[in-house]
């Protein structure tokens, strides 16, 4: 513990100003996913702080930074209404971090690499077109109430679409001429031009959208009076000095609804989307960490959990460990996980000193950031990419897409696996087992020779990374796939990511006639 102590006030120098700049990212995002997800916009800033500080803290993680997430936006938006209030969506909330919290003592954190790929990134890309198509009426100045629920026919005799192009038919000239700058900010900031210059990686480009918009504002009421844009349609966030409304401000979970079983449900439904968001996250983090940490899963998700109970209990969204903030940590040089706390720290002093600048953002400027958020992760590269991987990952991955936009998320998920299952079966039918291992040992030195069977799947994939990360240290292991017909991208990322870092463990890798995950 003192030792933890000393290295992270000798790298406080470098964690501080990551710190900063991860504040400056998550601070639009956390009230951008507040409001894709029709929550108060006060939820995401508390989920926010607690995933900023508690789990930054409990987390095995250098580099992930946790908070709202907008993979859980749909999730969220569909439970509050089927729920019939937010108080009773945070029991969900509470009940969905408790089940969190017993999947890391079980050891559940490999669920993650049961899922194939290509459903996985169905249902972000999903995800990301919801988001965007959601995301317009504030974009325009129209009423949210304009789109109805989450769910692709609202009940009303409209659905996803219809209420798309009713919206295109109601701008509010202000609302529509700040989320063009703002977007047309961020869209700058993409840019290899912009991001070359040091100040603009300091200096977030959605933070530089905020103010933008805020002064444009101001600068509406001076000018052109009738293109101001409302009060009902900027950030209402409640000020904590105030003593009653700093009161109001926490939201507090209604345990009457504890018998409720649509409360489970939604909380088993946000336990796993969020686990496997966070496991996924955290893989990807770890592979960009130049000292090749890893994240203990099972802590992740026992540090997810506490996060989410916290959250829901003071009326916080759910959250999972986030890419985009992650990456941004990574980016400003942070070198432990307190810069995560830091940032969190630096929320909770914003909503206590500056409330009020905060609520004269208008929504129009979020829904710009979300809209790009959603474009990441729906961006036409990735469509392509997984039509060239061949049709057995564009099959299941359209099939997510297309069943979420029409349905809702569970029941596009499931049709998705359903259909990657098809295809992982009608590979394996043949083959019990995926490969058989010899072990023999010469002059003192152990030798492991691992045969692939004739088709290897998603579903051996959990089997297979572990065997890897279980090799003794100082051997000499030759993967053969001399019998394999076929081998799943999947496993093959899995087999060269182990054979890139093996020589950490002082472990010779010899592949055989197993090729690079290569796009067809």
């Amino acid at each position: 513990m003192q030792e933890n102590f000393s290295r992270y006030l000798k790298e406080f120098r470098s964690d501080l100003p990551a710190g900063l700049v991860v504040f400056l990212v998550a601070l639009p995002l956390c009230l951008g996913i507040a409001l894709a997800s029709g929550a108060p916009l006060f939820s995401g800033l508390i989920t926010g702080v607690v995933g900023g500080i508690v789990v930054g803290l409990l987390s095995g993680s250098h580099l992930s930074v946790s908070g709202p997430a907008a993979g859980l936006t749909i999730i969220v938006l569909n439970a509050i209404t089927e729920l019939g209030s937010f108080e009773v969506f945070l029991l969900a909330v509470v009940l969905a971090g408790i089940i969190q919290l017993i999947m890391g003592y079980v050891k559940a954190g490999i669920i993650g690499l049961y899922f194939p790929s290509s459903v996985i990134k169905g249902m972000l890309a999903a995800i990301g077109l919801i988001l965007i198509l959601k995301q317009i009426p504030h974009f325009l100045g129209v009423d949210q109430e304009a789109f109805g629920s989450v769910e692709y026919d609202d009940g009303h005799g409209h659905n996803t679409f219809t209420n798309f192009f009713y919206s295109l038919q109601h701008i509010q000239p202000g609302a529509f001429l700040v989320g063009l700058l703002s977007l047309a900010i961020l869209i700058l900031w993409e840019r290899p031009l912009m991001k070359k210059q040091k100040w603009a990686k300091i200096i977030p480009g959605a933070l530089v959208a905020v103010v933008a918009s805020v002064l444009i504002n101001v600068g509406l009421k001076i000018v052109m009076p009738l293109w101001t844009i409302e009060s009902s349609h900027l950030v209402n966030l409640p000020t904590l000095s105030g003593g009653g409304d700093g009161q109001s401000a926490l939201i507090f979970p209604d345990f009457s609804a504890i018998t409720n079983i649509l409360v489970w449900k939604v909380a088993a439904i946000i336990a796993i989307i969020a686990s496997l968001e966070t496991l996924l996250s955290i893989e990807a983090v770890d592979k960009l960490d130049p000292h090749k940490r890893r994240t203990p899963q099972n802590r992740e998700l026992k540090a997810q959990g506490v996060g989410n109970i916290l959250a829901g209990l003071i009326g916080g969204l759910p959250m999972t460990a986030v890419i985009v903030r992650s990456t941004a940590n990574l980016e400003a040089g942070s070198r432990t996980k307190m810069s995560a706390v830091y940032h969190g720290i630096l929320l909770i002093l914003s909503i206590l000193l500056i409330p009020n600048l905060l609520n004269m953002i208008p929504l129009a400027c979020l829904a710009a950031v979300l809209l790009l958020v959603g474009y990441k992760l729906a961006k036409p590269k990735l469509f392509k990419q997984q039509y060239q991987l061949g049709f057995d990952q564009f099959f299941p991955f359209m099939t997510t897409v297309v069943a979420i936009l029409l349905t809702d998320l569970l029941i596009g998920i499931l049709i998705g696996m359903a259909v990657g299952i098809f295809f992982i079966l009608k590979a394996n039918y043949k083959t019990p087992y995926f490969f058989h291992e010899e072990e023999y040992t010469t002059n003192g030195k152990q030798h492991i020779t691992i045969m692939l069977s004739e088709h290897v799947s998603f579903i051996n994939k959990a089997s297979l990374q572990l065997t890897l990360e279980h090799l003794p240290h100082d051997c000499h292991v030759v993967i053969d796939g001399s019998r394999s017909q076929d081998i799943d991208y999947d496993a093959l990322n899995i087999i060269h990511e182990f054979a890139s870092v093996a020589h950490e463990r002082n472990i010779e890798v010899t592949l055989k006639d197993v090729p690079q995950p290569s796009i067809h």
